[in-house]
């Protein structure tokens, strides 16, 4: 696998106190950030809320839906599962 170098800039302090965080568990500063790229990639999303409600949040389908269109009657079967429910 070949590696390459990405270049961050952020408050020294924060810095300092995040490694503080990441040996705590065992991890340094390049292994807890290829964790956080690598379980971006899996989810195809962020790993994590930031103060949004996920009700609040958009859907990943709010993200193309303007580019595709979903058949009718798609949602009938959540519909009545959820009337069931």
């Amino acid at each position: 696998m070949a590696t390459t170098t990405i270049n961050v800039r952020t408050d020294a302090t924060l810095k300092t106190q995040a490694q503080q965080v990441f040996e705590s568990i065992g991890l340094d500063l390049s292994t807890a950030v290829n964790l956080f790229l690598r379980q971006t990639v899996k989810t195809n999303d962020l790993p994590f809320t930031f103060g949004v409600s996920d009700t609040q949040r958009p859907s990943r389908y709010g993200v193309w839906k303007d580019k595709y269109t979903l058949p009718e009657g798609f949602d009938d079967p959540i519909n009545d599962f959820e009337e069931y429910m």
